[in-house]
């Protein structure tokens, strides 16, 4: 049964009716064919016009902006929602965060993208101090030495530093032997499990035949003596062919060459599995993610394994 639509006019005519009381609904509904219920509805409708009808337009305009308002509100809301909940998702070192930040966006200003990012504007603007000429000049000794006897630890290498004649604490000698990424070579126990939030990957392989291109890639970090000190270079080789895939250098030892490097070399293609040791620029979300993304699987060396992805 097709349902009855009524004309605009046809409503107002019955519910004037109604409004001026002078017949009972049942009468008006026999009169007109429309259920009491129905005329009861668009009394009402009117009834609720009415006052907008006589309202002035500086009401009419400041109920207009009230809902205005109150839209807004709701959309900011449901905007800073959505922000924070970005913010948790984007768990990226400092260094890869100051590389999203765009300088010549005029649009959003640098303070606005860094609060966007959750990125300390002094981070931004921070630039690494290079090292002075003295100790440039023990990290070549070092270097030197380390060369001679890889075993040599802080301890050691403080040790004969002093006995060439350097008024050196141990303290100095620790931090320019991690910066270089110089570490004693020696068996070590395993004392106790990572505690820190990164992810670490079986080693994949073990027993495992490489005979074709793009089937194993791996990476590894060094560093090259220069004149002036040094700069840290990252490698992406593909294992079968010996082929350096992409490199990558930097003045500090953060994620963000690392990212740059592994960038250029998906350009030229994908490997099946990427090899790396467990070091922080590995393991860490922003290098990973972009793996798993491009659903490569990642295989790390076990702590110790030294030789495994020398290049």
């Amino acid at each position: 049964m097709e349902r009855k639509r009524y004309s605009g006019e046809f409503k107002a005519k019955v519910a004037i009716e109604a409004i001026k009381g002078e017949k009972a609904a049942s009468e008006i509904a026999g009169e007109y064919g429309v259920h009491p219920t129905q005329i009861a509805q668009w009394k009402k409708q009117v009834m609720d016009e009415i006052p907008k009808i006589f309202s002035t337009k500086k009401e009419r305009d400041a109920r207009k902006e009230e809902e205005i308002k109150s839209s807004l509100y709701q959309q900011i809301g449901q905007l800073k929602v959505e922000l924070d909940w970005v913010k948790k998702k984007l768990d990226l070192p400092v260094d890869a965060k100051r590389s999203l930040v765009e300088v010549e966006n005029k649009e959003i200003s640098i303070v606005r993208q860094c609060e966007l990012l959750g990125l300390e504007r002094s981070s931004f603007y921070y630039t690494p101090i290079g090292e002075s000429g003295y100790n440039f000049e023990l990290m070549n000794r070092i270097d030197e030495q380390y060369m001679r006897s890889p075993f040599y630890g802080v301890r050691r290498m403080t040790e004969w530093l002093r006995q060439e004649g350097y008024g050196v604490n141990r303290k100095r000698v620790n931090r320019l032997m991690r910066q270089m990424g110089l570490y004693a070579i020696y068996p070590k126990p395993r004392l106790s499990d990572g505690r820190d939030e990164q992810k670490r990957y079986p080693y994949l392989l073990r027993g495992l035949k490489i005979e074709y291109p793009n089937h194993v890639w791996c990476a590894d970090i060094t560093y090259v003596k220069m004149s002036q000190g040094y700069v840290y270079l990252v490698a992406i080789m593909d294992w079968y062919s010996r082929y350096v895939v992409s490199w990558a250098v930097s003045i500090t030892l953060d994620v963000g060459f690392c990212i740059e490097a592994l960038d250029k070399a998906k350009e030229v293609g994908n490997p099946e599995i990427f090899n790396t040791d467990q070091g922080s620029q590995f393991t860490s979300r922003a290098f990973t993610g972009r793996l798993t993304e491009a659903r490569i699987k990642i295989s790390m060396d076990g702590r110790g394994r030294v030789l495994t992805t020398y290049l």
